[in-house]
């Protein structure tokens, strides 16, 4: 009898055995469709309970596919969301379209400036959802990411500030950003001049096997980039000098400030 109990009572446990699902992102003004397959002993189906930021859902979540319809709940478009999905152990219910709850890209840029010694300042309004802002500046002949920022997300003024290294002469910055399509959208292109970086040289110490950077007699730091002769990064960094003594011999091309160099580490 005892051992009859127990083996009920595993049953029970097994056939109530529940897993979870979550989808996250932030409201775009668009409802989740889902689909629920048969449940694994074939008596209704897979999900159990769908809440929506912790409320239930009032769809009949016990059919083959049904729609999670947003608008029930309290929430404004660029609001988090999250979905959890309780099912059963033996399946897994399947979410025709999670895209439409992650962020898009819709901010439009009001202002963007950026001092001498690098502050640059932006604002937005129209964002939708929270996105990284990525900060870009041109040198070496391309864009370069220098910084991201976390977006705010919401559709009022937003405000953003970054600190850049500005190099030598005329620098160019500008803002980009990448949603769930992949697509980069670039705004706010804005030049200005270096007042406090002096220009860099680069010098080879080959004895001691050691790339310097050197203004006006002395040592300074800039970022740098060092390329094998098939366009591999080997190095890079921020300082006054690189030491090359792990590197084998060959031709090697090194970015730095806003300029570009070659150098020969013989054997």
């Amino acid at each position: 009898m005892k051992k009859s109990a127990l083996m009920g009572l595993a049953f029970l446990c097994a056939s109530t055995a529940f897993a979870d699902l979550s989808l996250e992102g932030h409201y775009q003004g668009r409802n989740i469709y889902v689909q629920s397959p048969e449940s694994e002993d074939g008596f209704g189906y897979c999900i159990n309970r769908v809440t929506v930021n912790g409320q239930p859902v009032s769809s009949d979540i016990q059919t083959s596919a049904f729609q999670i319809d947003l608008t029930e709940f309290d929430i404004s478009i660029g609001d988090p969301v999250l979905i959890l999905f309780e099912h059963e152990d033996g399946c897994r219910p399947k979410i025709i379209n999670p895209e439409v709850i992650l962020p898009k890209s819709t901010f439009v840029l009001e202002e963007i400036s950026c001092t001498p010694d690098g502050v640059l300042s932006f604002s937005t309004t129209g964002e939708s959802g929270k996105l990284p802002f990525v900060i870009e500046q041109y040198k070496w002949n391309k864009w370069v990411a220098v910084g991201e920022i976390d977006g705010i997300g919401k559709d009022e003024l937003n405000s953003y500030k970054f600190h850049l290294l500005a190099h030598s002469g005329e620098n160019k910055v500008r803002i980009s950003q990448t949603d769930n399509t992949g697509k980069k959208r670039v705004a706010g292109e804005v030049v200005f001049t270096s007042t406090s970086v002096v220009e860099p040289e680069l010098n080879t110490i080959t004895n001691q096997r050691i790339i310097e950077f050197v203004a006006e007699g002395k040592r300074v730091k800039t970022k740098y980039e060092v390329f094998d002769a098939y366009g591999n990064i080997v190095k890079k960094g921020y300082n006054s000098i690189i030491d090359y003594s792990n590197l084998k011999k060959g031709v090697y091309h090194v970015n730095y400030d806003n300029k570009y160099d070659k150098v020969i580490v013989k054997g």
